[in-house]
């Protein structure tokens, strides 16, 4: 799945439609809160040098000079907002919908599971009550 965003200057159009990978977001993500390629290797399971090359086609992807620009322009386009993604669960399915997006499978069951807690808790309530 790629997010493909428009990125330049406004409001002249936006530039030119960029498509970055999960991957590339991810690591971009990493970058943006301060590991370093050895931090973003461990977490995601690979070599610090299979790390670079993800960091440089971002880069040059947005059209950036160096990973701290990419990492603005990414923000400024939305496709970071400088929190950590959650999936599965009600908050997650929430960020999707705000974003535009469709929620992921993961996101739907965590919404069922939030919608069918609420449920209850509200049967419980109405029994208490009588």
């Amino acid at each position: 799945m790629t997010a493909v965003t428009r990125v330049g200057p406004l409001p002249v159009g936006g530039g030119p439609a960029v498509s970055l990978t999960d991957h590339e977001l991810r690591v971009l993500e990493l970058v943006a809160h301060g590991h370093t390629h050895e931090d973003i290797a461990r977490q995601l399971f690979t070599t610090p040098k299979g790390i670079t090359p993800t960091v440089n086609r971002a880069v040059k992807k947005l059209g950036a000079a160096n990973a701290p620009h990419a990492v603005l322009l990414a923000c400024r386009a939305g496709l970071l907002d400088g929190r950590p993604r959650r999936h599965g669960d009600h908050a997650g399915f929430a960020a999707h919908q705000y974003r535009g997006e469709e929620p992921c499978e993961a996101c739907w069951a965590g919404e069922r599971a939030y919608r069918a807690e609420r449920r209850a808790a509200r049967k419980s309530a109405k029994v208490r009550a009588a």
